[in-house]
């Protein structure tokens, strides 16, 4: 039985994140060196200091909780954790490519810039909502989406666990499917704090734009398989990686069925490296098979890293 890790997306992020694990590890400072430097600016600074808006600015936000991510990659496999499987949730799925081998920091960092200034420009500011529809069925929630779809785009986005659906679109259409995800019985419909709508086809001119760049981006075969959130199967050749990460911006975000191809490849322990702990709480609602642990700062990177050799 071995490792996986995974990598959490855009809302992780908080000030102050990244501090502590590139002042106890000197592996990760480098990464926060190297993400900077292919930026342009320091990273680890807008994590510590913000101020927060920036921080909460989208093409901030992404390559921020993409390095925080490496950074901890890079103290546990330093610590001599190497993982078997690997998946990452939206933007994580970027992240787990890179520690896979199939991009370098600096790349994969530069890209998560681009990604989301598209994902923020493909939307007007304002005209897209995602809402999470808790207690409700998928096919329920597919019939709200299309009864609501009259009036805009609005598709299921992310299969986060059970019980829990993630819709997204045009602000009006969300609003309407999540009245009738409630009249179908859901329990409740919170809309998300999030400024793009992702996930659903109103990224279509996103998708195109980081398909032309990666299609001039050297990518190498990954180490170790990477789940993708659009086809929820494990993947390592560098073409499929790029396909994926181009259709996961417009279609569903599979998540549910990531956790169960990773924890089938042999997974007894998985391991959310980055900011926060919001996956290990899906995890933990999707399976029983693994021991879920955090490792995000040097007090819960240590405790990882003691655990994992004892």
């Amino acid at each position: 039985m071995g490792v996986a890790f995974i990598f959490p997306g855009q809302g992780s992020q908080y000030l102050g994140m990244g501090k502590s694990l590139a002042e106890a590890f000197p592996e990760a400072r480098a990464v926060f060196e190297e993400a900077s430097e292919s930026v342009g600016y320091d990273i680890l600074k807008l994590c510590v200091e913000g101020p927060e808006a920036e921080l909460n600015r989208t093409e901030n936000t992404q390559p921020a909780i993409l390095t925080v991510s490496l950074a901890a990659f890079a103290a546990l496999k330093a610590g001599g954790i190497t993982p078997i499987a690997a998946a990452g949730h939206s933007l994580g799925e970027l992240t787990a490519v890179a520690a896979a081998g199939g991009l370098t920091v600096g790349q994969a960092a530069s890209l998560a810039s681009r990604r989301g200034r598209y994902m923020q420009e493909a939307v007007p500011q304002g005209k897209g909502l995602m809402a999470a529809v808790l207690g409700l069925d998928a096919d329920k929630v597919r019939e709200a989406c299309v009864a609501a779809s009259g009036i805009g785009v609005v598709a299921p986005a992310n299969f986060n666990s059970p019980g829990q659906i993630v819709i997204a679109g045009v602000k009006e259409a969300v609003e309407k499917a999540g009245e009738l995800c409630k009249e179908f019985g859901a329990k409740k419909v919170v809309p998300l704090a999030v400024s793009v709508p992702s996930h659903c086809p109103l990224m279509a001119p996103a998708a195109d734009r980081l398909k032309a760049d990666l299609a001039g981006l050297e990518m190498q075969d990954l180490k170790f398989p990477v789940a993708s959130n659009a086809y929820g199967r494990l993947m390592t050749s560098s073409s499929d990686v790029k396909e994926a990460l181009v259709k996961q911006l417009t279609e569903p975000l599979l998540w549910v069925d990531c956790v169960e191809a990773i924890v089938a490849a042999g997974v007894s322990d998985i391991i959310e490296a980055g900011p926060g702990k919001v996956l290990s709480g899906l995890v933990k609602r999707i399976t029983d098979k693994a021991v879920i642990k955090n490792a995000e700062d040097g007090a819960t990177m240590t405790a990882v890293l003691e655990a994992l050799k004892s």
